[in-house]
């Protein structure tokens, strides 16, 4: 879609629709809205008093533009009351507009800086909120569907006024730019899982690199013998895909350390192996690579913004299948940082694929070390899947990455990381089991991986809740949520201004 800023008035800008708000209690269009009601007559003032238009978040009413105006469609979308406006009710609302405008046949949209000035919402905020809202709720996957949706046009643009225009069009960029880094973690995780084999997932991560200027290494079977990688050669023992280890990097300065390792999860399809999962649902184990997904995709947008800042994506990849090799119950296994490992059920197998990955971002020297994973259902049960979980061992970079999710609109909730929970992990014949009792299962698993930091500056981002979703609402779609991309991208660019 192209995206640009304009100086002009709303109302004069020849484009299909235009969108203007209106905020709930307020008896009298404001802005853009009240622009719009002059050349339509006092229409909107009308369906105001006549409580037809209430302002309340989600709402849109459509108006047909009068010949004195380019638009033919006038859209007042509502967002709640004034007070309590934020730059995620404009993500959801602007992406609500655009879908409604997009089954309407309408290519191309114009609107305003919703809220600028009210508040903490600046104009710059407010521009890329819309940019951001567009770009992820008008998001498809139809990669595999042959017929043509009728019902379904496409926007080929986006018009935005406001001043100034400089400021706007920065404003834009980066906006797309994360948008379009959540969407290619979007498309990794909605890809079906014969498609998306470790295999597919290294040579994306190549693509990646060549399009972006990044450097990548991909580990074979035979390198993670050698380092010693027990966790992801023994999960993958059951498949007939060969695991792959990707170390992806974008370097921002001169220095070769590594400012921040992120880590994600790359199960790119979770039977549970051995201790098989019931198949209800089981497809959806297509996205258990998400936490890979995202922190390769975080990569294309620092590639792109170039913030002065080194940063390693790390990204352990194998499938996790029963087969007669497969890893079994009750076997013991050894990690890359020599801690052995009592199996206790192959369905916890995240954890000891993170295992050799936090301890090869260990032996890197790296700063901090983030890992994303979708991890535990239990945080699921905890959280719903409103919440991603965060636990750590550094509450000040624990801090950053909550802050970051609060600016993207991606909800972060920290758990306890108390010692007792250890406690559930003690092995009678190894250093550590790989699961704890039946409570406190997400803060276990976290705890496991705590055993492979040795110190470290570390956060875990437990993403099982909110890495899929299957209802339709604000600028997330079904299926693959992009989730914690944007996240990771403000938490960088934060760590950089500092």
């Amino acid at each position: 879609m192209n995206i640009i800023a304009v100086t002009a008035n709303l109302t004069d800008i020849k484009a299909d629709a235009i969108i203007v708000n209106h905020f709930e209690g307020m008896k009298q269009p404001e802005g853009d809205a009240a622009a719009a009601d002059r050349v339509l007559d006092g229409a909107i003032s009308r369906l105001i008093k006549r409580k037809e238009i209430k302002g309340k978040t989600g709402e849109i009413t459509l108006l047909h533009g009068p010949a004195a105006i380019p638009a033919g469609h006038i859209v007042v979308v509502g967002l709640g009351r004034k007070r309590g406006l934020t730059v995620e009710k404009i993500r959801g609302a602007v992406a609500e507009a655009c879908r409604y405008l997009r089954r309407k046949g309408v290519a191309s949209v114009a609107t305003g800086a919703p809220g600028a000035g009210i508040k903490d919402i600046n104009i710059e905020d407010s521009v890329q909120a819309v940019t951001e809202g567009a770009l992820l709720g008008l998001y498809t996957f139809r990669r595999y569907i042959t017929k043509k949706d009728d019902n379904s046009g496409e926007i080929k643009e986006l018009i935005i006024t406001g001043r100034p225009k400089s400021a706007l069009t920065v404003a834009i960029e980066r906006g797309r730019v994360l948008a379009e880094a959540a969407n290619w973690a979007r498309d990794m995780v909605n890809e079906p899982g014969n498609n998306m084999t470790p295999t597919h997932m290294a040579e994306a991560a190549r693509q990646l690199s060549e399009e972006y200027g990044l450097k990548i290494e991909v580990l074979d079977k035979d390198k993670m013998v050698e380092l010693g990688m027990g966790g992801l050669l023994g999960v993958s023992q059951g498949s007939q895909q060969p695991p792959k280890f990707i170390i992806l990097s974008y370097k921002g300065k001169a220095s070769d350390e590594i400012d921040i390792a992120l880590v994600g999860k790359g199960i790119t399809f979770d039977s549970g192996g051995i201790s098989i999962k019931p198949s209800d649902r089981m497809g959806e184990m297509k996205g258990d690579m998400a936490g890979g997904a995202s922190v390769l995709a975080t990569l294309i947008a620092l590639a792109r913004i170039k913030p002065e800042i080194n940063v390693t994506a790390l990204v352990p990849a194998t499938e996790n299948l029963p087969s007669g090799s497969a890893l079994k119950p009750g076997d013991i296994i050894r990690a890359m940082n020599g801690k052995t490992i009592e199996v206790l059920n192959t369905d916890a197998e995240g954890r000891l694929i993170l295992a050799d990955a936090l301890s090869y971002a260990k032996k890197l020297g790296a700063k901090n070390i983030i890992d994303v994973a979708t991890l535990t259902g239990a945080c699921m049960v905890a959280l719903g899947d409103i919440c991603s979980g965060i636990f750590t061992n550094n509450q000040a970079l624990a801090n950053k990455v909550i802050a970051a999710g609060n600016k993207a609109g991606e909800r972060i909730w920290q758990l306890p990381m108390y010692d007792e929970y250890k406690e559930q992990l003690k092995s009678d014949i190894a250093d550590v089991k790989n699961i704890g009792g039946r409570y406190g299962g997400a803060i276990t698993a976290a705890k496991f991986l705590e055993e492979f930091i040795n110190g470290s500056r570390w956060v875990h981002l437990d993403i099982a809740g909110t890495y899929l979703t299957d209802k339709e609402k604000g600028y997330i779609v079904k299926g693959g949520t992009g989730v914690p991309v944007r996240t990771l991208v403000t938490l960088v660019l934060n760590m950089v201004k500092k």
